[in-house]
C-alpha cells in the first residue's frame, strides 16, 4: 500500500463525529498543514483531543473552533486561546480538562490496550468528581480510562516511505502517544526519504501505526 497521498486525500478519511487527536503543544509539533485542511473540508460535530486549541485570531485549531466545526474538546490549556474560553462560556463548545500527564498517559494506554489506570493526579479535587476512586498505600487515586480516537493529525520530522517516523525535541509532545491511539493515522511530514535511510535507533514511532504520510508543501 502506498500511504504517500495529498493532504486533501488524507483529510477526507475524517467524517462527522469523528474523534480527532491533533499532536502538539500550542502551535509547535502542531500539524499545521493538516488542520489547514480540515478547515477547508466539510466535516462538523467533531470532538478534539489536542493539548490546547491554537491561539487567538484563527491560529492553529482556532480556525476550526471558530467555523464552529468542534462539538467537545479534551485537553488540558485551552486558556491560551480567549475564543476558545468565550465559546466555552457562551455554550458552543463542551470541554473536559484533563491534567496534562493524565492526558499523555490515557493516549498511550488506549494504544497500549490497557484498560485503565489508578492516577493520584486530581485526586481530591473537582476534576475526580463522579469518578471512581480508592486508596493505596494510604493515598487516594483517581480511576482513569483510555482516551481513543478515530483519526490523529500528527507531525514528524523526518518519515521513510514506509511510515517509520522520527519526531523533533519537543515537537514530540503527544504526537506518538496519538498514532498509537487512532483508528486512523495521518502523519505530516518535513522531509521523506527513501526506505533504509532513517536510523533505526532514532524511529519512535514504527510504520504500523501510520496509514497516511503527507509531505509539507504537497
Amino acid at each position: 500500500m502506498n500511504k504517500i497521498v495529498t493532504a486533501e486525500k488524507a483529510i477526507s478519511s475524517i467524517k462527522n463525529g469523528d474523534i480527532v487527536a491533533v499532536g502538539g503543544f500550542g502551535l509547535i509539533g502542531c500539524p499545521l498543514q493538516l488542520v489547514d485542511t480540515l478547515a477547508e473540508h466539510e466535516v462538523s460535530d467533531l470532538t478534539i483531543i489536542s493539548n490546547n486549541l491554537g491561539e487567538p485570531g484563527g491560529k492553529g485549531l482556532g480556525k476550526i473552533l471558530m467555523q464552529n466545526k468542534i462539538k467537545k474538546a479534551i485537553g488540558s490549556y485551552f486558556t491560551s486561546n480567549r475564543d476558545a474560553v468565550q465559546y466555552a462560556k457562551d455554550g458552543k463548545l463542551e470541554v473536559e480538562l484533563v491534567p496534562q500527564g493524565t492526558l499523555g498517559e490515557r493516549l498511550r494506554a488506549a494504544g497500549a490496550g490497557l484498560g485503565g489506570f489508578y492516577t493520584r493526579t486530581s485526586a481530591g479535587t473537582l476534576l475526580a468528581e463522579n469518578k471512581e476512586s480508592r486508596v493505596i498505600d494510604g493515598k487516594e487515586y483517581v480511576l482513569e480510562f483510555p482516551l481513543q480516537a478515530d483519526v490523529a493529525l500528527i507531525k514528524a520530522k523526518k518519515a521513510d516511505k514506509l511510515g517509520n517516523l522520527v519526531f523533533s525535541k519537543t515537537a514530540r509532545n503527544f504526537n506518538p502517544d496519538m498514532a498509537m491511539a487512532a483508528k486512523i493515522t495521518i502523519v505530516q511530514v518535513e522531509e521523506l526519504v527513501e526506505v533504509g535511510q532513517l536510523d533505526p535507533e532514532h524511529i519512535i514511532t514504527p510504520h504500523l501505526f501510520v496509514n497516511y504520510i503527507v509531505e509539507e508543501g504537497k
